[in-house]
């Protein structure tokens, strides 16, 4: 085998499939960020993550169509989307945008479990309910996304046998939430009607 086409199996077989994986992990991962930003009304960089994520699918699709023989890059083109969607939810639990609220149902820790969450700075509303065996305390929560896991773990530290249910909440207005700042970390921020 020659240099010329030694060189020439290298492109085809080793570099563009690459090329086109790389391209549709980055694109999928762009995309399905961009999904998860105009899901919380982030119009803007949802535009501008579209424009790129576009820009590349065209790159990787351009480059399987041009090697519609080549098996390697038809399975390149597959395995990078299904990476870039695995890596995409990565970066989305990464950066965790948004409010999430937390609904916890206890049985146990009636009173303890919301002080808890109180002095730990958390808003929290709590609702006196039955449940099928007895009275619950029914706690509401709004809390930024990259602070559920915090909430979580000191909740289930003082009742492991808590029900939590956790939806995603596009907006909230007035009350009592935590707030990051930039300077001073998690700060409490009461805003007035």
């Amino acid at each position: 085998m020659d240099i010329l086409t030694s060189d020439t199996w290298l492109i085809t077989w080793i570099f563009v499939p690459l090329l086109i994986f790389i391209a549709r992990v980055t694109d999928v991962s762009i995309g399905t960020f961009r999904i998860i930003l105009v899901s919380k009304g982030k119009k803007g960089a949802a535009a501008i993550l579209g424009f790129i994520e576009i820009s590349i699918w065209l790159l990787a699709i351009s480059q399987v169509f041009q090697h519609l023989s080549n098996i390697a890059c038809f399975l390149a083109y597959g395995l990078g989307f299904a990476f870039g969607n695995f890596i995409g939810i990565l970066i989305d639990e990464k950066i965790g945008l948004g409010l999430q609220a937390v609904r916890i149902i206890t049985r146990n820790t009636l009173d303890v479990l919301p002080m808890a969450l109180r002095d730990a700075g958390f808003g929290t509303t709590v609702i006196k309910a039955t449940g099928g065996k007895g009275q619950v305390n029914i706690i509401f929560s709004i809390v930024p996304r990259k602070q559920v896991k915090f909430l979580l773990s000191l909740a289930h530290e003082i009742d492991p046998d808590i029900f939590i249910s956790l939806q995603d909440i596009r907006s909230a207005g007035s009350g009592y939430m935590p707030l990051r700042t930039p300077l001073f970390g998690w700060q409490r921020l009461v805003k007035k009607k």
